[in-house]
């Protein structure tokens, strides 16, 4: 279900014909890396956060960490992830298919600095075996573009 409601948000936008299906897991930067054959700072990463009691989705090159303090400065509160078993009810994709493609309306999409390291780049697709292949002007475009932040450590 959630492929399908990627993959009909993407259809909207023109990009349906980017998702890739590989037949290996695509649920862990690692994983996705492996089965798209890339390197995995050009994973998307899409994490999920509370802010306030509402959802938020951070997409950031797969070898990024959250850097606590900026996360602070940025959104005024501890960085607080949504618990595993209540992303699906919150965001509308499951962990390991978790993307910015056919969420929940009210959830608000950011993309951090540190995937502008890479011209091309590949978020999921609402399944863990799943991935969208964007060039960082298409993800602006499909995610309606959102706002840019800097939450993450360098990848260095």
């Amino acid at each position: 279900m959630s492929l399908e409601k990627a993959r009909k948000y993407l259809d909207e936008k023109g990009f349906k014909d980017r998702i890739i299906i590989p037949e290996h897991s695509s649920a862990t930067v690692a994983e996705a890396a492996e089965a798209l054959g890339c390197e995995p700072g050009m994973i998307a990463k899409t994490l999920s956060f509370l802010v306030n009691d509402r959802a938020v989705l951070i997409l950031a090159e797969g070898m990024a960490r959250i850097d606590n303090k900026k996360y602070k400065a940025r959104f005024g509160c501890k960085a607080k992830m949504i618990p595993a078993d209540q992303v699906e009810a919150l965001v509308g994709h499951d962990i390991g298919g978790v993307c910015p493609f056919g969420i929940y309306d009210g959830v608000t999409v950011y993309l951090d600095e540190s995937l502008k390291l890479h011209e091309t780049v590949y978020p999921a697709a609402g399944t863990d075996h799943s991935a969208v292949r964007l060039s960082i002007a298409e993800l602006e475009q499909c995610c309606g573009y959102p706002e840019w932040t800097d939450v993450c450590k360098s990848a260095e």
